[in-house]
């Protein structure tokens, strides 16, 4: 009876523990840490009843070398950047010169852990999908976010854990006429990569309007890129900022591209109008913003399959 105990015992302790709701991004990711705790789960109680604990060994992974979305994997943080008050730019070192995978717009999860509470959070690279030995995050924290007490407490040296890709917008180069791009806050990251696809093959002639909300000047997030972008043939830039009210308080390349307030639907509505061609629109912002935009886009004649909400 005693070892028949122990060995129920033996093998509870084996036995897969169940995420927090904290341990949900929230984002739909598949596998989500649910499913994968399922599918532990299943082969837990599997290996139970034929009694071969070699069942489990035999699909873990503990030293994983590639980005899998199913398991996490340590990247080392080679740079932490302060670009406002509240927003950070983290680069995270890859092995030689090898490339994260990722296509433009895909997202990763990260893990963290705070008062011995398990988080995970989605965040998209805004670094070039080719980019070698290297990728970028934009990482915005708030006052009260447990993430957010995470990441401030970041150095370079530190190990940051990743798992990955997720994300259902798949970008093929001529595939639109026009892409409208509409970015609230950090929600212009995903948009960076897709535009910087675009401009850096000379064979893409997509034309592409990216219209970033943010509540101030100083607050809009990667200007000189954004500038540079500009320059392009077939990019614009537009700028919606909630929180100024005084075209004289910006420098001059910036006035004719920015409207105070917030983007309405008069506002979507001149901006689809003014397009080169008929647009594909994507959206990234917090959830009141893209629940604003779809329906604008559709009171502005877009149908539901001609714009994609990250």
């Amino acid at each position: 009876v005693s070892n028949e105990w122990e060995d129920k015992e033996a093998w509870l302790r084996l036995r897969p523990v169940e995420p927090l709701p904290s341990q949900c991004c929230g984002s739909g990711c598949s596998p989500c840490v649910f499913d994968v705790y399922q599918r532990d789960l299943a082969r837990w109680e599997a290996a139970r009843a034929s009694k071969d604990r070699s069942l489990l060994s035999r699909e873990r992974h503990s030293c994983p070398s590639k980005l899998s979305p199913e398991t996490f994997l340590a990247f080392l943080i080679s740079a932490v950047d302060r670009l406002t008050k509240d927003t950070y730019l983290v680069r995270f070192a890859l092995p030689g010169n090898s490339q994260l995978g990722l296509r433009p717009g895909q997202h990763l999860i990260l893990r963290g852990t705070v008062d011995d509470l398990e988080i995970q959070r989605a965040y998209t690279p805004i670094s070039p999908a080719n980019a070698e030995g290297y990728f970028e995050v934009l990482i915005k924290c708030y006052q009260t976010g447990l993430m957010s007490r995470y990441v401030r407490s970041w150095k370079a040296g530190d190990t940051a854990f990743w798992r990955g890709p997720f994300g259902g917008f798949f970008y093929k180069p001529n595939q639109y006429g026009e892409l409208l791009m509409l970015a609230a806050g950090t929600g212009l990251a995903p948009m960076v990569p897709i535009l910087r696809s675009i401009t850096d093959n000379a064979e893409d002639e997509t034309f592409i309007t990216l219209v970033g909300c943010f509540k101030t000047f100083e607050g809009i997030y990667l200007k000189p890129f954004l500038q540079e972008q500009a320059r392009f043939w077939n990019v614009r830039t537009f700028f919606v900022l909630s929180q100024e009210n005084s075209l004289e308080q910006l420098p001059w390349s910036y006035r004719d591209r920015t409207r105070f307030g917030r983007l309405d639907q008069d506002l979507l509505e001149e901006l689809v109008s003014t397009c080169r061609r008929k647009p594909f629109a994507l959206v990234c912002g917090s959830a009141e913003f893209t629940k604003d935009m779809a329906g604008y886009l559709l009171h502005a004649g877009l149908a539901e399959d001609s714009y994609f909400l990250f």
